[in-house]
């Protein structure tokens, strides 16, 4: 009896606290993000640095749009609003501003995968949103494979953003999880025949021969995805539209927006350190800092800061695991993902997608703190690709490499683990992003009292967009690399008003659309729901 009551005294005791912990939480996450700090985590990406890192523009008092953010979906909206203006002859002044220096946040810190979620949330979406939303979805996520190559290939960027398709693989170390991954891909093959067509499943024996995995490996699935340098790419395309657009793009670093007054009539008033600017149009574009300027999101996009590696790879990896990227699922809750760079040392780059165990994922959930990393994680990733792939497989570990000389300026760890660093991903209440208009039940600020719509007006005629207001693009869910571009592209149509000559309604799951409804539905509590699961 004796013990019986000090067992259940443990439990009570644990459930105490994580009953505490969760309410500590919740708090956490109606407290705003605050700015990025001064002092980030070094992410092996951004080295050497863009010629525009630094790139500061003199603020101009007015411009007809306000870009925050200069990361993967700001730098789309960019592109999209430039060039469709400039399309139809007009040359509009677009300021872009950015707390750090450019591309610093979530996107130069990611781990360069462009592997869309496929059959994974498939029977999900279809159980909660019907077949028509499910495969839009589906669609959407795929088309940023190619509409990356496609816009790398048309800025003339192609060779420096390392865009190449890869061979993704999951892989399963539980027999459990694996069943219930083919049951996933049976439906979804089932429903998406062409979409699925790549998609291969191999047993054991099978997937350890073929991709040199650990002897405990049970199983994989195998498909098309894509890999890219995410700050060389989207640096790549700001460098070209500066060119481009030299007379009325105005790139701000080191320029954060510290508040957006209320409008007093169709301008809203966006303030910095440096000065001040009036636009009928403010679009947010930060993610993870999304509700430091957005006060009613908070709870709604969630701060978490993941942690990512570059390593270089033991001796005996082979050469051909370059035209791979590998997702290793081996706990109940978590996975680690990889790919490797095609050229210098072929690094690996691994990261941890969520939490593996323990309160991690509590830790992470609202810290916006990208100046240093998970210790436990960081301890986690250092050392578990041997056993991933195996003692043998992994053989001697590798030795640094001088190569061309371009990391002189860098002194990087001369061990297996190269860098470490961290960045902050915006969690969504309800796991989709949130694209459109931002109503005053989301913005916090009234809406401005303008006419129908907004012109920009040239010598010859006025160019129609659509009524002034706040926009927004964020709340990837880590996921941006197949999320954002596009979301960036549909938003800019919908600024400019031009939904349906865009044809918006063919590719672009209204369900990420922003509405007062979705806002009030979506609750933080299902969130934290699933990490005390």
């Amino acid at each position: 009896m004796g013990n019986t009551l000090s067992l259940f005294r443990l439990a009570l005791a644990d459930f105490l606290e994580n009953l505490h912990t969760f309410q500590t939480l919740k708090k956490r996450l109606q407290v705003s993000p605050g700015l990025p700090v001064d002092n980030p985590s070094r992410s092996f990406w951004m080295y050497p640095p863009s010629p525009i890192a630094q790139h500061c523009s003199t603020l101009p008092e007015y411009a007809d749009f306000v870009i925050i953010g200069s990361g993967i979906t700001g730098t789309s909206v960019a592109k999209a609003l430039l060039d469709r203006c400039h399309a139809q002859g007009h040359a509009p002044k677009l300021v872009m501003l950015e707390a750090r220096e450019a591309c610093s946040g979530a996107t130069g810190r990611n781990g360069g995968h462009i592997s869309p979620p496929l059959y994974h949330d498939y029977i999900t979406l279809q159980q909660d949103h019907g077949d028509d939303i499910a495969q839009k979805m589906i669609k959407f996520r795929l088309a940023h494979l190619h509409e990356l190559k496609r816009v790398a290939e048309e800025e003339g960027v192609f060779e420096e953003s390392q865009w190449r398709e890869v061979k993704t693989v999951d892989v399963f170390y539980n027999q459990e999880q694996f069943h219930k991954a083919k049951l996933k891909l049976q439906r979804y093959q089932q429903d998406l025949p062409f979409e699925s067509s790549h998609h291969r499943v191999y047993e054991s024996a099978e997937a350890i021969q073929k991709y040199s995995l650990a002897h405990d490996a049970v199983g994989c699935i195998a498909s098309g995805a894509g890999a890219i340098h995410p700050y060389n790419f989207v640096t790549g395309v700001l460098s070209k539209l500066l060119i481009r657009y030299s007379d009325n793009f105005f790139l701000c670093t080191n320029t954060p927006c510290t508040s957006i007054s209320c409008p007093s009539s169709s301008l809203y008033t966006v303030i910095t350190p440096k000065g001040t600017v009036r636009t009928p149009h403010v679009i947010h574009a930060t993610n993870g800092w999304s509700s430091h300027l957005l006060q009613p999101m908070r709870g709604k996009i969630i701060p978490f800061r993941g942690n990512m590696t570059t390593q270089r790879p033991g001796q005996s990896v082979p050469p051909e695991m370059v035209q791979h990227s590998f997702i290793f699922y081996a706990a109940q809750a978590g996975y680690d993902y990889l790919t490797q760079l095609p050229h210098g040392e072929r690094e690996f780059m691994l990261g941890s997608g969520f939490a593996q165990e323990g309160h991690e994922g509590y830790e992470a959930m609202g810290n916006t703190d990208d100046s240093t990393h998970s210790k436990r994680i960081g301890t986690h990733l250092g050392g578990v690709l041997p056993r991933y792939f195996g003692e043998d497989n992994w053989g001697a570990e590798g030795q640094p490499f001088d190569g061309d000389g371009q990391e002189r300026d860098v002194e990087w760890s001369k061990g297996r683990v190269k860098a470490i660093w961290s960045g902050i991903l915006g969690i969504s209440a309800d796991l989709f992003p949130w694209v459109g208009r931002l109503p005053p039940s989301t913005s916090g600020r009234p809406t401005p009292r303008a006419p129908d719509s907004h012109s920009i007006d040239s010598e010859d005629k006025a160019f129609v967009c659509a009524p002034p207001g706040e926009w927004i693009a964020a709340g990837y869910s880590g996921e941006g690399m197949v999320h954002a571009w596009m979301s960036g592209k549909a938003l800019a149509e919908m600024v400019l008003g031009r939904e349906r000559e865009g044809n918006l309604a063919e590719w672009f799951p209204d369900i990420l659309r922003v509405t007062a409804g979705r806002w009030k539905k979506a609750r933080a509590e299902s969130l934290l729901d699933a990490f005390r699961d």
